[in-house]
């Protein structure tokens, strides 16, 4: 089997070898991990399921999990090439708005609302290189326009730039949609673009996506009258388990899933599948975080349990319903004795949401692995498509 893709386990043997030829059982000992371990994971027949474990490879190579994961960088791949075009001119846009210039507007307030209704599309659909397309012009209309409409913009490239794996613009973002929030005094807006501050910072500061998203969720409690803000509340429920499962604090993560779960069943699931800003707050979008949150604490069997009580199919953004069936795909994957059903769970994950499929670091690893497993046997067709589409040739 041939790769003309890099791994995470290739990527940490390179930086491994940077560090003056740092030995695996030196790097397993400052990870926390074995080194039998870092031996199947820079050899491709193991995976890395949970982001506190990349957090300490990471830290023990002095490098990012970024780097690790090789978000921004890898070449090749369509999607991120035609979206990689557009990335130049939304940061420049980003700068001029967070610089406070403003151009005038060269559309009719109805032309704009038409626009931020097409990338909203866009973004439900999961199609975030037609949307990098789209925004450095939306970013400036709306700030010539302001309000919310400006949060709104802003929180879709702040969404947009991170699923493609530019964390660092998705954060700018994230910060003017916050400062319009801010300005304009809409409760439900704060919460959303606060959300989008905590989901965008990178894995090393969970901590303070944790802490960021509790002192807004003290803040907006006075509105909680507002349906809208009952949703954001939720949804920054949800973003501080994760926080507080990958910072080590399961205490605080139950106590937050609890809230979600609670805030949930008074609202139930969305009657569009969408809800307020897109977000799906409801009972399905609670367990779909909740299998997350499982598999970043280790429990695979407790993600297989939860999938069989979850419909992802009622939400209407694909990236959820994806989400539900790479962590499925990646529990089952977990043991390497149920690689036929993992198989067809990430071809589910890809027909729900091709692109953000395809760039997934994860998503692609744990292809490497079941490829890797897969060598001394008669690997399946459908396993050799799909680890073409990630650039892996297996050989016959």
């Amino acid at each position: 089997m041939a790769r003309k893709v890099d791994t995470i386990g290739a990527r940490i043997r390179y930086w491994r070898m940077r560090r003056g030829g740092m030995s695996q059982a030196v790097l397993a000992g400052l990870a926390g991990v074995s080194q039998s371990y870092i031996s199947q994971v820079e050899s491709g027949r193991e995976t890395i399921d949970r982001r506190s474990t990349l957090v300490a490879v990471a830290a023990a190579l002095q490098v990012t999990v970024a780097d690790l994961l090789g978000q921004g960088t890898e070449t090749g791949d369509p999607a991120r090439e035609r979206a990689a075009e557009c990335v130049p001119a939304i940061w420049s846009a980003l700068i001029e708005i967070e610089d406070g210039e403003r151009r005038p507007s060269t559309r009719s307030a109805e032309e704009l609302i038409a626009a931020v209704a097409r990338s909203e599309q866009l973004r439900q659909r999961s199609n975030f290189p037609a949307m990098a397309q789209m925004l450095p012009g939306l970013l400036l209309e709306a700030a010539a326009a302001g309000g919310t409409v400006l949060v709104q913009v802003a929180y879709q490239a702040s969404a947009c730039l991170r699923h493609l794996g530019y964390r660092h613009l998705a954060l700018s973002a994230a910060r003017v949609a916050v400062t319009a929030a801010e300005d304009v005094e809409e409760p439900a807006w704060l919460g959303a673009s606060r959300f989008a501050y905590a989901q965008s910072l990178p894995i090393e500061s969970a901590s303070l996506a944790a802490r960021a998203a509790d002192r807004t969720l003290s803040e907006l409690q006075s509105a909680a009258a507002d349906e809208r803000v009952r949703q954001m509340l939720g949804q920054l429920h949800l973003s501080a388990a994760l926080a507080s499962t990958v910072s080590g604090r399961p205490d605080a993560a139950r106590d937050h899933l609890t809230e979600a779960a609670r805030e949930a069943a008074t609202l139930g699931d969305p009657e569009d599948g969408m809800g307020f800003n897109g977000c799906g707050f409801g009972p399905t979008n609670v367990a779909l975080w909740e299998m997350s949150i499982a598999g970043e604490s280790g429990e695979p069997g407790r993600v297989i349990e939860l999938s069989r009580t979850v419909r992802p199919q009622v939400l209407a953004a694909s990236i959820r319903q994806m989400s539900y069936w790479l962590d499925l795909g990646r529990a089952l994957a977990d043991s390497g004795r149920r690689d036929g059903e993992a198989l067809a769970a990430f071809v589910r994950a890809e027909q729900a949401a091709p692109v953000p499929f395809s760039l997934n670091p994860l998503a692609q690893n744990a292809v490497v692995a079941m490829a890797q497993r897969a060598k001394r046997r008669a690997v399946p067709t459908e396993l050799r498509s799909l680890a073409g589409r990630f650039g892996i040739t297996m050989t016959p």
